[in-house]
């Protein structure tokens, strides 16, 4: 994923002035208390040069002199040089983020980015860069979710964003927050890829973010629905009026699944990927497609980026009644053709649909839903790779 990164431009109150180096300690009589006090007192309200003095002054006071705590004098000294030590730890911090913004150390960006949000908890600017940090760092998806959520939060509510164009934040923001559900929410995730995919931004055409779609509709909705499917079929697994309807919402379940992966084979350019992704297209097509060819994934790619993105099918809670046809002898005709008329199942007839950790390809236009009309493949495993 390539990632604009701009410097931030940290808030004013980062920015301090750079402490001299202090003399050594001196010897705490009265005439050198009085001078120091002075020369603090007569400079700390002033430019940036003139506060220098006032803080090395004041340094040299506490330094040179003990404790007192009937010192009034060194006890509002004390409160400048800690404001002055603060605001320091602050800019330092502040460089510590923007380096590892630019270096692209991700670790380090949300290390030293947490620190920058302690003082200015609402820099969407800031919560932006760690939303973000989780899609090119795995191990740091987590922790990153809750920054781009807070980033978005943000940026709805109006505040500016300048770290990002204000379309690819939000598409980017959106995608960590549905990536870091694929392994433990993957239904969820569907919704947050959806809206992602709908943001107009380049990133809508990334074919990683349409083989997590993909692999959030195996191993949510389709992983669901095939264990449901075996568990309705009669003990010796023929079909029942159950696990026909079942098979129908898996179907079309399936069938967005497909779309997924043909979007991530459009848009890849990598010309190996594209194959394996293809590879794997095909078979899950040619599974709801028994009399498809590899002419017709081949269509699917090209034509699916004109069609709308469908949305998760409506789960149907019955099948259409049809009048059934009779013989001229009166016999109602059975239909071998399909799962249903007691015929028995065939098990599983579609392979390597096995989920690759989001990496599966497909096109989700397929020519129509074939109710029963075939076997669901086998319940997918959850995320068994990293997505590629």
């Amino acid at each position: 994923m390539k990632r604009i990164i701009k410097l931030l431009v940290l808030a004013a109150t980062l920015a301090v002035f750079v402490v001299p180096t202090l003399a050594q300690k001196q010897e705490c009589t009265d005439d050198n208390k009085g001078t120091w006090y002075k020369t603090f007192y007569d400079n700390y309200k002033g430019d940036a040069a003139a506060q220098k003095i006032a803080y090395d002054n004041a340094k040299l006071y506490l330094d040179s002199c003990p404790a007192d705590p009937n010192d009034k004098q060194a006890a509002f000294m004390k409160k400048f040089v800690d404001a002055v030590d603060a605001m320091k730890d602050k800019a330092n911090t502040g460089k510590q983020f923007e380096a590892a913004v630019t270096s692209k150390n991700y670790a380090d960006q949300m290390k030293y980015g947490r620190l920058v949000l302690a003082n200015d908890p609402d820099n969407v600017d800031v919560n932006s860069i760690l939303g973000l940090a989780g899609l090119a760092d795995g191990s740091l998806l987590k922790d990153s979710a809750g920054y781009a959520a807070k980033a978005i939060q943000l940026i709805d509510s109006g505040k500016p964003i300048k770290a990002y164009p204000h379309d690819q934040a939000l598409a980017y923001l959106n995608w960590t927050i549905g990536k870091s559900k694929l392994a433990t929410a993957p239904a969820d995730a569907i919704t947050d890829l959806l809206k992602v995919a709908k943001i107009e931004s380049d990133v809508k055409k990334n074919p990683q973010l349409y083989l997590d779609l993909a692999a959030a509709y195996e191993a949510g909705p389709r992983a669901k629905l095939s264990n449901e499917y075996t568990a309705s079929l009669k003990p010796d697994k023929t079909e029942t009026d159950q696990s026909k309807v079942i098979l129908e919402n898996l179907n079309h379940v399936i069938d967005n699944q497909i779309d997924a992966e043909a979007r991530a084979a459009a848009f890849t350019s990598d010309a190996a990927k594209k194959k394996e992704i293809v590879t794997e297209l095909a078979s899950l097509y040619k599974y709801r497609n028994k009399d498809a060819t590899d002419a017709n994934v081949t269509e699917l790619v090209a034509s699916v980026v004109s069609k709308p993105i469908p949305e998760p099918p409506t789960p149907i809670t019955s099948l259409p009644t049809s009048t059934p046809v009779t013989t001229p002898g009166g016999t109602p005709a059975t239909n071998n053709g399909g799962n249903g008329g007691g015929a028995k199942s065939v098990g599983n007839d579609l392979t390597n649909t096995s989920n690759t950790g989001g990496n599966k390809t497909g096109t989700g236009a397929t020519t129509g839903t074939q109710t029963g009309s075939s076997k669901p493949a086998a319940s997918p495993s959850p995320l068994a790779k990293k997505p590629r």
